[in-house]
């Protein structure tokens, strides 16, 4: 299995081909399949002998793969898309093929020298001081998680006494995750009510913090640009209340974080320059493959007390002042997952990022229009970055279900309903550049 001999050469030249075969061609978009198909399709994979690399490379391109969905094919609109460069694609193979570690100084000094170039381009965006530092986690939910984690590690340190039932304040639209995180950390959530565009603004949660009684209140989780409706939060507003009360404020930018690198929308992440955490995920807007979360923190140094980890093996780590990616978050083992982005960024250019973000957003007000002009279509809300939500007249929570599944099975596009004020609506997000308003068209046609 270690050596290289000529099957492995000639598994390698295949691999690379349908690597090179699949970046260079049109995007299929495909669709899932049974359990059972796929079982007799496959046949047994895992077995003593081994099927052979050529036989299993033919089972993932002929029957596994195009029972896999395509996150970056254009009119891949549901969820948050991905849109990989393909420079990020290749260099992903690059990091695998290298057996990259980069949970420390000492294994990884120029992956993580490299990631933590990339980390500083995020943090100048955000407006972060030079204390500012972070690393990269699998996603949002990770950099929620961990981001808390270090908030509450800091307000347990101005602390002292009787224990304390934690809680974090929170809008009813942030993301699923920062539940998840609460539930994690045996904290409590105090629930903020939204506005009518769904946002978090400053005096809700004053008012909020003021009828309620928990007295362990440490974090406050904002959104720029919520999942569900693209919306931005009241960042200045809730930042006010953070430093008037000594309060973590953490901005959940897993999607929308990328606006922060369009002029046409800058305008919206007011306040965003005082989180004392912030996150953003690469692989949706900011075109890297899956998967990565920038998680940037104002006091770099306090996080890592909050995660350093301590064993005897880990002495001649933790003994130096060098920068150990894996003390900024829960986790110790990493892969050095910001690298694709580090090396699309160097190979394009920032400039070209910026263009490809407003080339989104210009075709997602060019969809609101189409859905305005159509009578049989309503939009919900004009929108803030590139998520659109829409009612269809006169449908039933069942018309939306069997709408997206028919949708899907022509070939036309993948797209999913969500919610709004109890009402199930359709939705569009938009992060590739490639979406064209010809797709749009072709949705919208299908619900006539």
């Amino acid at each position: 299995m270690h050596g290289f001999d000529e099957d492995t050469e000639d598994l390698a030249r295949a691999i690379v081909e349908y690597a090179r075969a699949r970046i260079a061609n049109a995007v299929p978009l495909d669709g899932p399949a049974p359990a059972d198909e796929l079982s007799r399709r496959a046949g047994p994979t895992i077995t003593p002998e081994g099927i052979g690399g050529e036989e299993a490379l033919r089972v993932w391109a002929e029957i596994l793969a195009p029972s896999t969905i395509s996150t970056d094919h254009p009119a891949f609109l549901a969820f948050v898309p991905g849109a990989p460069t393909k420079a990020s694609v290749l260099f992903d193979l690059v990091i695998s093929a290298s057996s990259t570690y980069a949970g420390s100084w000492l294994e990884g000094a120029g992956a993580v020298w490299a990631e933590n170039e990339t980390l500083r381009w995020i943090a100048d965006l955000v407006g972060l001081p030079s204390s500012a530092g972070g690393v990269f986690v699998s996603g949002g939910t990770a950099g929620n998680l961990s981001a808390l984690v270090a908030g509450r590690h800091a307000a347990s340190l101005a602390r002292s006494g009787r224990p304390i039932r934690w809680s974090i304040a929170a809008c009813d639209s942030a993301h699923s995750s920062v539940l998840s995180a609460a539930r994690v950390m045996e904290a409590e959530v105090l629930v903020v009510p939204s506005d009518e565009r769904g946002r978090l603004t400053g005096p809700a949660l004053r008012e909020t913090i003021e009828r309620s009684d928990v007295d362990g209140l440490f974090a406050v989780v904002t959104s720029a640009g919520s999942t569900n409706a693209g919306i931005v939060d009241d960042l200045a507003g809730v930042a006010d209340v953070c430093t008037e009360r000594g309060l973590w404020l953490h901005v959940d930018g897993a999607y929308g974080g990328a606006g922060l690198l369009a002029p046409s929308v800058r305008q919206l992440f007011q306040g965003v320059e005082r989180a004392d955490s912030f996150i953003v995920d690469p692989h949706k807007w900011l075109f890297a493959p899956f998967d990565a979360c920038a998680l940037v923190y104002r006091d770099a140094a306090l996080a890592r007390t909050a995660h350093v980890q301590q064993a005897s093996y880990l002495d001649s780590l933790n003994a130096t002042a060098s920068w150990n990616a894996s003390d900024y978050a829960f986790h110790l083992t990493r892969r050095a997952r910001g690298l694709p982005l580090w090396f699309s960024l160097s190979t394009y250019g920032t400039d070209a990022y910026r263009e490809a973000i407003e080339s989104v957003l210009a075709l997602t007000r060019a969809a609101a229009d189409e859905i305005s002009r159509r009578p049989e279509l309503e939009l919900i809300m004009d929108p803030d970055l590139s998520v659109l939500l829409f009612r269809r007249r006169g449908w039933s929570d069942d018309d939306y279900e069997s709408w997206w599944r028919r949708v899907l099975d022509a070939q036309v596009a993948f797209v999913q309903p969500t919610s709004w004020d109890g009402e199930k609506v359709a939705r569009l997000c938009f992060v590739n550049p490639r979406t064209t308003i010809e797709h749009v068209r072709a949705i919208l046609g299908t619900m006539a």
